[in-house]
């Protein structure tokens, strides 16, 4: 019997959502079929992609705009015209860009995995297929046996808008009739086009996307220098201001473990705390396996490949009370869910 809407409300609600990053990145290509399959397949709560445009105006998956690093661009001679090099918020990028191509020529490349040297086991996989839009993701999810979250990355909605591509009516175009108050969320380190899309009716939450340093560039783009940092919404008074505007905040975990000087992990922050005092909801990306995104006393081995104490570092996670958790692996995650002391 497929799951009431209602019942899994309830289930997922009570402990943190795992939500596949890329789709289950660790094992497949990210943003590729076979990764959003199989994250549904290991049991994640909810799928998330990131979300930018094509020249048409079609909205593709990919884990931004420059897509040499997670497609065979290069490969195809007849695109070698296209190669150039942008500001895309102020950092010069060189490569293939989304938003120089129509869909129907973006339709002929293949996904590849971005970090070949830490997952070999993905770049040789075959059968990862080409570049989704958006709506191949809401047909998979419809198709599932149960119900998933989609959490919408929407990327560098202030430079698309600079180009005549509004990504915020874009997204609220394709997402009109599908979405729910309890199956999207939608999220941005822009916290302007969480507000766009929130006016435009769309239903669900909207979270605002921070780094460990920076500013947002949409404010950037408006103030310049005078534009609260990341840092300054994380003060009790910027976490304050942030309530009405948006529903919740999503960190880097580096922002909720708390480390030593030699970089090694030994406790979490009050971070998760003092937000959810202020009434918002904490998510936190991202949790990966591998001991080259582990801190050094969680490493097992000299191989960045190896997985090393992923489950000492997931459990501080969640010890911190987070909503949600940005997992590239959601079935360890979901193992150290079901680990994880319940309150």
């Amino acid at each position: 019997m497929i799951e009431s809407v209602l019942a899994y409300r309830l289930r997922v609600t009570s402990r943190p959502v795992v939500i596949a990053h890329r789709g289950a990145s660790g094992y497949r290509p990210e943003h590729s079929r076979a990764a959003y399959e199989l994250a549904i397949e290991l049991g994640a709560d909810a799928i998330e992609p990131d979300i930018v445009s094509s020249k048409d105006g079609v909205l593709v998956l990919r884990h931004e705009n420059e897509i040499s690093g997670t497609t065979d661009v290069a490969s195809h001679r007849k695109f070698d015209d296209r190669r150039t090099t942008k500001v895309i918020d102020g950092v010069e990028q060189t490569g293939w860009f989304t938003e120089d191509f129509t869909w129907e020529e973006l339709s002929t490349l293949r996904a590849m995995e971005r970090l070949p040297r830490i997952r070999r086991g993905s770049h040789t996989f075959i059968g990862g297929g080409g570049i989704l839009r958006l709506e191949d993701l809401l047909e998979l999810i419809d198709a599932a046996s149960r119900p998933l979250i989609l959490v919408a990355e929407i990327k560098h909605a202030t430079y698309f808008a600079s180009i005549g591509l509004d990504l915020g009516e874009l997204f609220a175009e394709q997402i009109a009739g599908w979405a729910t108050d309890d199956n999207l969320v939608v999220e941005s380190f822009e916290p302007d086009v969480l507000e766009q899309i929130r006016g435009r009716g769309v239903p669900g939450k909207t979270v605002f996307l921070m780094e460990d340093h920076g500013a947002p560039a949409d404010a950037i783009a408006r103030l310049g220098s005078s534009a609260m940092t990341y840092d300054d919404h994380l003060t009790d008074a910027g976490l304050a201001a942030l309530v009405g505007r948006v529903d919740g905040i999503s960190l880097d975990k580096t922002m909720i473990l708390r480390a030593d000087a030699a970089g090694e992990v030994v406790g979490i922050t009050d971070v998760v705390a003092r937000a959810h005092s202020a009434g918002l909801l904490v998510y936190v990306y991202t949790l990966r396996a591998e001991n080259e995104f582990l801190a050094p006393n969680l490493r097992k081995g000299d191989s960045p490949a190896s997985y090393g104490e992923w489950a000492r570092e997931f459990a501080l996670i969640y010890s911190s009370g987070v909503d949600g958790v940005f997992a590239d692996q959601p079935d360890l995650a979901l193992i150290a869910r079901e680990a994880a002391p319940t309150s």
